[in-house]
C-alpha cells in the first residue's frame, strides 16, 4: 500500500500545508484538516511517506476525543468531512480528516510529563528542575515521577523547537484563570488517557494538548489527542528504569537516520522499505492496543453531513492559517498544529 503525500482538493481553498496535515476553509467559520502520511525527522520532511499514517493519527484522536468526553469541550463539529468535499475527492480525505471550529489559538503546548525522560530528563541532569518545577534528588533516567507535571512550552517558529517556559510565563501571557485552566486540563487529560492506557499494556511517559478559544469565550480542546506523533508510549512489559524503552512512535526511523552519513539537512537519505514497513507497524500496533481497532474501519461515531458551502472564506483580516510544529525534543517527536489569528 502506497502512502499518501499530497493533498489536493481543488473545491477548496488551501491553507496551510504542514509537515504532516493540511487545512482547507470550509465557510468562514469551519475548517477541514486532513491528515496525509508524510512524517519528517529532525525537522526535515522525508521523501518517503509511511503508509496509512495519517489514518491511525486521526482513528486515535477519534477515540480519545470519545475517551475523554467530559473533561472538556474539543474542537468537532460532528461534520462528516466527506460532505464538504466533491464526490472525486472523498479518497484525499477518506478516515483521515475531520472538519473542525475555527478557534483563537493558545499558544502554549500543554505537556503532561509522568516520567523522567527527554528534554525534562536533560533539564533535571542540568538544575534538578524541569520547567522550573523543583524535582526529588536522585531520580533515574525513564523514572515515574511522584506526580504528574505540567512543563509549558512556548510556539516556536517553524522549523524551529519549542521553548519550555515555566507556568508563571503562561500566566504572564494568558493570565491566571487561562493559565489555571489548560494546566487543569492538561493534567485530568492526561490522567484519564494513562489510567486507561495502562489497562491495555502501555504506558504514557509525556503527552502534549493544544487549546483554542471559540466566539464565547469557550476553551477547547484542539489538534491531535495521545497519538504516537504527540506522545511517548511504551510497552509497559518492557520498561525499566534508567533506560529509555522502546516505544510505538517514528523512533524506528529516526534510529536509522541517525546510523546514515547526513547532516540533518534537506534531502533526507532514501528510507529502505523495511524501514518504512516497521515503522508503519510500530503505529498500527499503538491504534491497535490502544482502541482495539484498525485504521481501515469506519469509525461508529454519528457524523452530520454539511451541504456544500458556496461561500468560501475571503482573503483578508479572518484569514487562518494552520501551523505544524515538529520534534519537540531530540528522543521523540511531536506533532503539533494550531490556527493563527491574523487580525
Amino acid at each position: 500500500m502506497a502512502g499518501l503525500s499530497q493533498i489536493n482538493i481543488p473545491s477548496l481553498k488551501k491553507l496551510y500545508s504542514g509537515k504532516v496535515r493540511d487545512t482547507f476553509a470550509v465557510g468562514d467559520d469551519k475548517l477541514l484538516i486532513v491528515a496525509s502520511d508524510r512524517i519528517s525527522a529532525f525537522d526535515v520532511i522525508l521523501g518517503d511517506p509511511i503508509p496509512g499514517k495519517g489514518k491511525v493519527l486521526t482513528s486515535l484522536t477519534d477515540f480519545w476525543f470519545k475517551q475523554l468526553e467530559g473533561v472538556c469541550p474539543n474542537h468537532l463539529t460532528g461534520i462528516d468531512p466527506e460532505s464538504v468535499v466533491k464526490p472525486e475527492e472523498v479518497p484525499m480525505v477518506k478516515g483521515r480528516s475531520c472538519v473542525a471550529m475555527r478557534l483563537k489559538p493558545i499558544l502554549i503546548e500543554c505537556v503532561a510529563r509522568g516520567y523522567l525522560i527527554g528534554g525534562g530528563w536533560k533539564d533535571y541532569c542540568a538544575t534538578g528542575c524541569v520547567c522550573g518545577i523543583k524535582l526529588p534528588e536522585g531520580l533515574q533516567m525513564g523514572q515515574k515521577l511522584p506526580e504528574p507535571i505540567f512543563t509549558p512550552a512556548a510556539k516556536a517558529e517553524v522549523g524551529t523547537h519549542d521553548e519550555n517556559i515555566s507556568f508563571e510565563r503562561v500566566v504572564e501571557l494568558y493570565g491566571e484563570e487561562i493559565a489555571e485552566k489548560i494546566r487543569s486540563y492538561t493534567l485530568e487529560l492526561y490522567r484519564r488517557a494513562s489510567e486507561y492506557a495502562a489497562t491495555k499494556g502501555i504506558i504514557i511517559a509525556d503527552t502534549k494538548f493544544e487549546f483554542g478559544i471559540d466566539e464565547e469565550g469557550t476553551i477547547r480542546l484542539m489538534d491531535e489527542v495521545c497519538t504516537p506523533d504527540s506522545s511517548r508510549f511504551w510497552p509497559a512489559d518492557q520498561y525499566n528504569v534508567g533506560v529509555s524503552p522502546p516505544s510505538y512512535d517514528k523512533q524506528f526511523i529516526r534510529d536509522w537516520l541517525e546510523a546514515q552519513p547526513w547532516d540533518k539537512t534537506p534531502p533526507a537519505p532514501k528510507v529502505p522499505d523495511e524501514v518504512i514497513e516497521k515503522t508503519s507497524d510500530k503505529y498500527r500496533e499503538a491504534l491497535r492496543r490502544l482502541a482495539e481497532t484498525d485504521s481501515e474501519q469506519k469509525s461508529a461515531s454519528p457524523v452530520m453531513p454539511l451541504k456544500r458551502p458556496t461561500v468560501f472564506m475571503p482573503d483578508g483580516p479572518s484569514l487562518s492559517i494552520l501551523i505544524d510544529s515538529e520534534e519537540r525534543e531530540e528522543s521523540t517527536a511531536f506533532l503539533s498544529f494550531f490556527y493563527v489569528f491574523v487580525f
